[in-house]
Parts: C-alpha cells; structure tokens; sequence
C-alpha cells in the first residue's frame, strides 16, 4: 500500500486495497456499503504515507461529509482495487479529497469526495490545519491548490 519515491513528483497518491469475500453482495459485485470502508482504508494509507513515513504525526480529523458516485460494478475477477487519492480543497480547518476507485481493468468505479475537519483531540472541535500539513496536503493536491500554497509561502 505504500506510495512509491516518485510518488513525490506526481500529485495523486496511489494505494491498492485487497477486496474480502464479505465486500461481494449477494448479487456478485462489491456492496455501496464495502466502497466507503474501502476509500477509508485507501485514506489512512494516504496519511500514513504523506505525514507518518515522511516524520511527521498524522493529524486528528473527522468527516464532516461524505459523498459518493458509484459509476459501475465491481465484479468478483477483481481482487484487489487501486484507490486514487487527490486533495480537491484545503481550507482553514478542513480539506477535500477525491478518490477514485479501479477495478483490476483500470476503470473507474467509484468517485469519493470527502470533507474532513482537523480537530484537537481535547476538545472535539476544529482547529487550523497546520502549516506542515498544509505543506503536506499540498503535495498530493490538484496544481491550483499546490500553486496557491506556493503563493501563500
């Protein structure tokens, strides 16, 4: 699941999630409900590369909203998905992401946006987002945003 070093240079993290038998319906494709556990483990892959690997800690977020497009079926010759990760907005206490995930073809799945608030852990409430995960966030982040941050230096 880790991200490769030229990773770096690119602005989408890449993850790969192994599909379990219990994320197949009865109908034979992965269930609307397994979608959103898999962007959530594709997300946690995505701090752990982005902020833990790099040295620093990974910050305190909730969700604050969730949606979800699911475009077409993911059918059992699929084992494993590529789960595709961009940040779409950053804001003062929170942050878009995209995720777009494959089946074993290559083709898009399912698209996830996801908003989530960084947090103090004491209080439960929002707080800024930090420069050093600002900085972070920015290196996985459409170019407006990455433009933006560089401006904003």
């Amino acid at each position: 699941m880790a991200a490769s070093d030229e990773q770096d240079t690119r602005s989408t993290h890449i993850s790969e999630v192994d599909l379990r038998w219990s994320d197949f319906d009865r109908f034979g494709h992965v269930n609307n409900a397994a979608f959103i556990e898999i962007a959530q483990e594709a997300r946690l892959a995505f701090a752990e590369d982005q902020f833990r690997e790099r040295g620093y800690e990974i910050p305190a977020v909730f969700v604050r909203h969730l949606e979800v497009d699911y475009l077409r079926a993911i059918l059992p010759d699929t084992t494993k998905v590529v789960v595709e990760t961009l940040v779409t907005r950053l804001g003062n206490t929170s942050f878009t992401t995209r995720q777009e995930v494959k089946d074993r073809t290559g083709r898009v799945c399912c698209v996830v946006e996801c908003v989530q608030v960084t947090v103090d852990l004491q209080t439960a409430t929002p707080r800024a987002i930090s420069k050093v995960e600002r900085k972070v966030l920015s290196r996985v982040a459409e170019s407006s945003i990455r433009d933006n941050d560089v401006l904003d230096s």
